[in-house]
């Protein structure tokens, strides 16, 4: 089945406004607290993520670099990871959108990017 919007789950580590603003742009997203998630271990989220097909948004790029990869050595899918050094919400929120906008769900699986 094909899939072509981007469904994101954001990190623990994520200010909760990134959520809102992409909701308001029409975009699916759910934050680690409604999942039921906080406090979670990487591995844990990345679990839930790839069990709702979600991609991941962190900012905690040495544990999902190590994590991606871990994926790509053992042949694990997963539904992307995206990587975002700490900005302001309504930056990222511009970064995201340029993927958001122009990669399908199916284009994002099993990759790593940077925004």
């Amino acid at each position: 089945m094909s899939r072509i919007f981007i469904e994101l789950y954001l990190d623990e580590d994520v200010d909760v406004l990134l959520a809102d603003l992409l909701r308001a742009r029409g975009f699916t997203v759910i934050t680690t607290r409604e999942a039921g998630q906080l406090g979670s271990d990487d591995v844990s989220q990345l679990d839930y993520a790839v069990s709702q097909q979600k991609t991941f948004f962190t900012h905690n790029r040495a544990d999902f670099e190590a994590l991606a990869q871990t994926c790509f050595t053992t042949g694990r899918t997963h539904y992307g990871i995206i990587i975002a050094v700490r900005r302001d919400p309504y930056e990222l929120v511009r970064r995201l959108l340029i993927i958001l906008n122009q990669v399908t769900a199916d284009e994002m699986e099993n990759q790593l990017r940077y925004v």
